[in-house]
């Protein structure tokens, strides 16, 4: 089992998650986060720190298609291991839907 990033984190990018995560498998892109599923140890404590609600279990309905989606972006984007500040239209953004669609970028983030 592994936990994924879904389309919540899309113009949110809350990264309250990397800081309590033990093995450092979150990866950053320009607006969003991705957990790379072979590095995740299925531990649990980044789902609740996720303010956004955007971190599920694999074991959920549906989520075939978001482990295969963590699993591409996390490797094309940087590991990211320390907190940073969330996008600027976060709260806004939050719970906003088809994110997917209206805003995401495959570009990667800065990593860190």
């Amino acid at each position: 089992m592994t936990y994924v990033v879904i389309d919540n984190c899309i113009a949110c990018k809350y990264t309250d998650c990397v800081e309590v995560c033990p093995v450092d498998c979150f990866y950053e892109g320009e607006n969003m986060l991705v957990i790379h599923p072979d590095e995740c140890i299925d531990c649990g404590v980044c789902e609740p720190e996720c303010p956004a609600d955007a971190i599920r279990p694999d074991t959920e309905p549906e989520m075939e298609s978001w482990v295969e989606f963590n699993r591409k972006y996390s490797e094309l984007w940087p590991v990211i291991i320390t907190k940073k500040d969330q996008l600027p239209e976060a709260e806004e953004r939050d719970g906003e839907p088809d994110k997917l669609n209206k805003y995401f970028s495959e570009k990667p983030g800065e990593g860190g």
